[in-house]
């Protein structure tokens, strides 16, 4: 598993892509992907950017706490 990418030795994290089911790995840094085999397939495209800047800006809408407060029971050891 390419943990770090060649080119930057930043960390990189799996990501699976539809269309081809398999998982990749995505350098954060040099936007590039690899392989299970640590060869560099292809560099992210701005489509593929905006499509999760805008599932992680839904994700954060849809996930905000409603004010609820955890209180601590009162009397049990």
């Amino acid at each position: 598993m390419p943990l770090f990418c060649k080119q930057c030795e930043s960390r990189r994290f799996p990501v699976v892509l539809s269309e081809s089911d398999k998982a990749m790995w995505l350098c954060k840094k040099c936007q590039n992907y690899a392989d299970a085999d640590d060869f560099i397939i292809r560099e992210q495209t701005d489509e593929e950017r905006q499509e999760n800047k805008r599932k992680l800006e839904e994700f954060e809408n849809n996930t905000v706490p409603k004010g609820e407060k955890l209180v601590r029971r009162k009397g049990v050891n």
